[in-house]
This record gives C-alpha cells, structure tokens and sequence, in this order.
C-alpha cells in the first residue's frame, strides 16, 4: 500500500510541475481582424496564444480547454503598433534651458520608465529609440526585457553620432559649457577613423541600430535646417562599419543634399526627409531605403514650444520645415518611396503616438496603408518581420484593440482600448 500511495504522489508531483511548466493559453476572440500582411480585414477570428507567442489564428478553431478567453468580438483587432523615431527618456516641456543646464543623465533615467508605460498603453508594443542620454535608453530596454517595467520592445540606438558644432553637439553656447562632456559620453565623432570608432563603441555597449546626423536640424540653434553635417567619406565609414557588424543605420536628415549623400552611403532609413527632392525620391525608390517622417509634431512645436522660452531662431526653423516636409512626404509616398511610421516622440508628449496616423491619412496615405507603416513596415526595416508586424502564427503576441473602425476613421487610433504585449494584457481585459 505504501508503494501505491508513493506512486500517486511521484504522478501527482508530476503532473504539478509540468502544468507550472506549461505555457499560458489565452484566446482572444475578434470580431474584425486587420490582415496588415494582405491589407484586408477579416470577421470572427479567433487568435490562439501560448505563453508569449501567436499559436494558431483562424475563424473555426476549437477553444483548448483551460484557455483563457478574451472576448473582443465588438472591437477591431490588430497588430501592436511601432514607432521607428522615439525619444523614450525624455520628453519636452518646462523651462528650454533649465532643461539642458538643470537636468542630467540621471534625471533622464529615473523618468525614462513613466515615458515607456505611456507608451505602451498608447498600443506601440515596439520602438527604435533615436537618440538619449548616454546609455539609459539600453538599459530601459534591459530593464522592461527582464520583466521590471513595463513598456515596449525597445530598439536602442543610444547616442547620436555627430560631427563637432552639429545638431548633435551643443551648439550656440559657450565653450566653457560645451566641451565639458567627456568623449565616451557624447556621440560627438569626426573624420573617418573616429566616427567608425564611435559605432564600435556603441554597439560594444548595446546599441541595436545606429542613427548618426547627416545634416542640421530643426530643434538646435545652428543656423541652417539642411546642411550636410559630415562628408560622404565619413557617412560611408558610418554605414559601412555598422552594417559589418549586422547593425542597421538610420540618418537624421532634412536637406536635399544631405538626404542624397546618406542614401549613397547606404543607410536603412531617412528621418524627417524634409527637403526631400525628386532626384532623392527615385534614389530612395531604387535602393528602397525607407522614410520615416514625422509629419505630426509641427503642430505641436509650432502651438507649445513658444511656452517652454524656446530660442525663437528653432520656432523660425520649424516654420520653415513643417508644410514643406508634408508635401514632400505626399510625393514620395506618390511615388511608392516605401514608407515607416516614427514620430519623434519625446518633441512631443509620449503616448500622443497615434496622432500622426490622421496626419499620414491627409497627407496621401489610405488609413491601411498608415496602420501597415506602423506594423508590416516597420517589422522589415527594423530586421523583426518574423517576431512582429501581423497577428501571424509564430509571432510575438502583441495585440491591440479599439472601438470602431479605424479604415473609416483613422482618429480611433489615437485611443487604443486593448493592449497586450507578448502575451501580457497590459490595458483593457484582464490588465495586469
């Protein structure tokens, strides 16, 4: 009798652990599916989901038994949005020199996780972070990666590679101030030999893309908008030593000339591609660099920035930008130039993400073609087609829902009621 009741508890131990073992099977019910890969929408689907993966979706699968079942049969089902240009560990507001004399890194990194929630309860599930503070965006990543924080799936890009006096070093202060900053906490890099040193360097401390700039900018206070900011040999070296190590390469870039030099050089993506020309949109279409524009801020530097004691020369700046860089934006997605969903946010306030869905509907995309920038084509330029980008067996089950339907009003996007994250309810539902 002994060894009996022994035997039944060795079977029961068992059965314990393997049932703790087990993934969580969770099934949502949706009552419209957006197809992202085909650009269709489909009825009554059911989506089968273990631990934190898609299983199965379809619209006559059995419900496994224990499942968890999440009924969204009044709501459109998609894909979690990416954004491919955020600023996750800031974001602007206050004083415009308290905030570059005042604050620090550190500042930047104790308010980086209150940014990255907003984020994610806006619905974008992943983002390549374009520019922070040394290191903080990669260990956010590191931290929401290891189950900390919540937050979204972070492409950290960490430092912007700039050419000394360019949009990405301190510009129109006093030296005493600007070259104070040690070399391994700045992304400030010139001549062939340094800037291929500096991807080295990121990429040795994280980085999973690099952004460096090819021209000015709008948001600092040199002169120009447009004016290329390192030679082609340098942008060459750029792109060259990133991709040598498998690491794709983004360029800030607003000139036409810029825009030009960057695409020859190879880059992955153009951001902003404000002055964008003719000839850069058929250089753009042949080698099918991506453009990710960020046509919503405009309005938000252009009604906010005056109230942060912003230099008036960046306001002048963005007045100069905003209508130009939209029409531009028009032509090349004309022209087929292959186009990604990325905001700038952080310019602007995080969670505000989904604004700029309307402003790529008004500015010559239909509302599937925005929802697909922000999820299939984004999925191919940052490298992640097989983990994200459609509800799609095998995928990460990052899945987002609203009320309505966002292909005869883009707008709802702006109010995502369901968000889930590899697996992990984090808004509507069963939240966690």
């Amino acid at each position: 009798m002994q060894k009996i009741i022994a035997s039944v508890l060795i079977v029961l131990t068992l059965s314990l652990i393997i049932a703790a073992q087990a993934p969580k099977v969770t099934v949502i019910k949706a009552g419209r599916l957006i197809d992202t890969v085909n650009g269709k929408v489909l009825e009554n689907q059911t989506i089968i989901i273990e631990g934190d993966r898609i299983k199965a979706v379809g619209s006559n699968l059995t419900v496994p038994s224990g499942a968890e079942v999440i009924d969204l049969s009044k709501m459109t089902v998609m894909p979690g949005f990416s954004d491919s240009h955020v600023h996750i560990t800031g974001q602007a507001g206050g004083d415009y020199y308290e905030t570059l004399f005042r604050r620090n890194v550190m500042d930047e990194a104790v308010s980086a996780h209150i940014y990255a929630k907003r984020t994610l309860d806006a619905g974008f599930t992943t983002v390549r972070s374009l520019g922070t503070g040394p290191f903080v965006d990669i260990a956010l990543r590191n931290a929401i990666n290891r189950g900390e924080i919540p937050g979204p799936r972070i492409l950290a890009a960490n430092m912007y590679i700039g050419s000394t006096g360019s949009h990405g070093d301190l510009t129109g202060f006093s030296p005493w101030l600007g070259d104070r900053t040690p070399p391994e906490m700045s992304g400030v890099a010139d001549g062939v030999e340094e800037v291929r040193k500096k991807v080295r360097y990121l990429i040795k401390y994280g980085a999973d893309v690099i952004k460096f700039g090819a021209t000015a900018g709008v948001l600092t206070e040199e002169a120009s908008v447009g004016a290329p900011q390192y030679s082609q040999e340098e942008m060459n070296a750029i792109v060259a030593e990133a991709h040598l190590h498998g690491i794709k390469v983004t360029a800030h870039a607003h000139g036409a000339e810029g825009i030009k030099m960057a695409i020859r050089a190879g880059v992955d993506s153009i951001e902003h591609g404000s002055f964008l020309d003719d000839e850069g949109i058929r250089m753009m279409k042949e080698r099918g660099t991506y453009l990710s524009a960020d046509i919503y801020n405009d309005d938000y530097i252009l009604a906010e920035y005056a109230k942060f004691n912003t230099p008036q020369v960046i306001i002048d700046k963005e007045k100069l930008v905003g209508r130009v860089q939209r029409e531009n934006f028009k032509k090349a997605v004309q022209a087929g130039v292959k186009i990604a969903y990325g905001t700038d946010a952080g310019v602007y306030p995080h969670g505000w993400n989904g604004k700029q869905f309307a402003k790529m509907v008004e500015w010559g995309m239909t509302p599937m073609g925005a929802i697909q920038a922000s999820t299939v084509s984004n999925a191919d330029l940052f490298g992640w087609s097989d983990r994200i980008g459609s509800i799609t067996a095998g995928k990460f089950a990052d899945i987002v829902a609203v009320d309505g339907d966002p292909l005869q009003n883009i707008s709802i996007l702006e109010k995502v009621g369901f968000v889930m994250k590899g697996g992990v309810v984090y808004k509507g539902g069963t939240a966690k």
